[in-house]
């Protein structure tokens, strides 16, 4: 993938800075109210639901950041959509939700599956050069 029409380069790093810096956002949540989200995850039937929440923040936080810096993005999209989508189906069923319940847990879900499609599409392009990258990678 080349980055050759005008603005391109940069275009990409600012939807790399978008998408990374809301789901690191997201995950230092989990570290700033844990209070809220441990219940939620206990609620969900998650084993060691503490755990569960500062571990899905620690990987929100760090592949995010990866993502914005350009470093390791097989690693880190592909983090991201298996978690996205895992998360989804999981913590926001919104089919088996109380009625009062069901429309935040819809777009809830619909958001995780929403970000889960912008994790696979930088999946797509992780093998190839990234401008204003750090270039750091598995492959």
């Amino acid at each position: 993938m080349a980055f050759e029409t005008a603005g391109a380069a940069e275009l990409f790093l600012l939807a790399r800075v978008l998408f990374g810096g809301v789901l690191a956002f997201t995950g230092l949540n989990h570290f700033l109210s844990p209070e809220g989200m441990i219940p939620y995850a206990e609620a969900k039937g998650l084993p060691a639901p503490a755990a569960s929440v500062y571990g899905s923040g620690g990987l929100l936080v760090v592949s995010g950041l990866l993502l914005i810096v350009g470093a390791y993005p097989v690693v880190a999209a592909g983090a991201l959509a298996t978690f996205l989508l895992v998360s989804a189906v999981t913590m926001h069923d919104f089919w088996a939700a109380p009625e009062d319940q069901q429309q935040d847990e819809m777009t809830q879900f619909l958001k995780n599956v929403a970000m889960a499609g912008g994790a696979v599409a930088l999946l797509a392009v992780a093998g190839t050069a990234w401008p204003y990258s750090l270039g750091l990678s598995v492959v």
